[in-house]
């Protein structure tokens, strides 16, 4: 199934279709670091992309950043609304060297973003460390996610980030992934 999601506001222009079939990633955001960072996750969750966007990226990249994870969260929102059987929960470990990075996905309905790192430089190149929280804030809240992101250990600031977005992408893949209970994962019968 294939969603798709055009927004547009005074600071930014965003097209992005989101695909679980296994089709081609195209990413085009004017951050080049955060296209690095979205091809990552693109490949690790098994989720392609394709995403252009016109952001007022000659004030700084934050409204690129944090919409587009508001996009891709209204996006896994339809998608997970039209999910049948859904393991739900999913955790997972990325080790990069000396980085260990964990993230912990609850399909829940209940939106709620930890996000506990502290990176070793304040940028990678010329993108803002601090960004990487607004992108999963923006993508967990509106998908309505109970994600824990963390960073253990660190040392270089390229695989602190790194590490994060493919815990959180693999941790994803396992909540999506079909399991042998049939319905909704809930006690309560509705997970909304």
């Amino acid at each position: 199934m294939t969603y798709r999601k055009k927004r547009t506001t005074k600071e930014t222009n965003i097209d992005i279709e989101l695909s679980f079939e296994n089709t081609e990633t195209n990413i085009n955001t004017g951050v080049g670091f955060l296209d690095h960072m979205l091809t990552l996750f693109s490949f690790h969750s098994g989720i392609s992309l394709n995403i252009e966007v016109d952001g007022d990226t000659y004030v700084d990249d934050h409204h690129t950043v944090e919409d587009i994870g508001i996009v891709i969260g209204q996006l896994l929102l339809e998608a997970i609304k039209d999910k049948q059987s859904f393991a739900r929960y999913g955790s997972f470990y990325i080790p990069m060297d000396e980085t260990l990075a964990r993230a912990v996905t609850d399909i829940s309905g209940r939106p709620y973003l930890s996000f506990n790192a502290e990176f070793s430089r304040e940028k990678v190149g010329t993108f803002d460390t601090e960004l990487v929280e607004e992108f999963f804030r923006g993508l967990v809240i509106n998908a309505r996610l109970t994600t824990h992101i963390d960073l253990l250990r660190g040392g270089n600031t390229h695989h602190e980030i790194e590490g994060i977005f493919k815990a959180f992408a693999r941790s994803l893949k396992i909540s999506l992934s079909a399991n042998d209970y049939e319905g909704i994962p809930s006690s309560k019968g509705v997970i909304e």
